[in-house]
């Protein structure tokens, strides 16, 4: 599948997470006023300063690995938000004719999208040491050969690590609530 399609629901969450923060509009402005408010990049309605809530996403912060892209300046995605994206794969799967590439690739972007959500967060990466280490073992046993073959015999392992850091968030609610 194309990056864009890959891409899609995290820019939304962006787009979205970037409007709430930024503070424009008031509690009674309407959906619409919002809507048209998040798609005009910050800072072009105003000329004060935008600073972002969270740090601000690298290109390359896990080089090499597919992440998804982020607009220029995005924060990145709270830790919540990314381990959400990692459980909506849950619900797909290599199951369906044709839809194998596509789901592994999804379950590695997301994958990775955690690990730079968690490496960003405020709690520091010694809190989300276990789910870090898995992850990046992981990343590490595919030697950045993201190749639909090499998913596809990396497969157990994939799955294996999205239910380890599904299982270590589990042990933290603090983390996604």
């Amino acid at each position: 599948m194309t990056t864009a399609r890959r891409a899609a629901p995290m820019l939304l969450a962006a787009v979205l997470l970037t409007s709430c923060s930024t503070g424009e509009g008031d509690a009674t402005a309407s959906a619409s006023d919002k809507a048209s408010s998040a798609a005009t990049p910050a800072g072009a309605a105003s000329s004060g300063p935008v600073t972002p809530a969270a740090p601000v996403a690298s290109p390359s912060a896990t080089a090499g690995y597919p992440t998804t892209e982020a607009a220029p300046g995005a924060p990145v995605a709270q830790v919540r938000d990314a381990f959400a994206v990692l459980q909506a794969t849950y619900t797909d799967g290599c199951t369906t004719p044709g839809n194998c590439e596509y789901f592994l690739n999804r379950v590695l972007t997301n994958l990775d999208d955690l690990y730079n959500s968690m490496k960003a967060s405020p709690k520091g990466t010694g809190h989300f040491a276990g789910a870090l280490t898995r992850i990046r073992a992981m990343q590490d046993a595919l030697e950045g050969d993201f190749s639909f073959e090499n998913l596809k015999r990396h497969q157990k392992l994939l799955l294996d690590t999205r239910e380890e850091v599904n299982t270590w968030m589990q042990g933290h609610p603090d983390d996604y609530r």
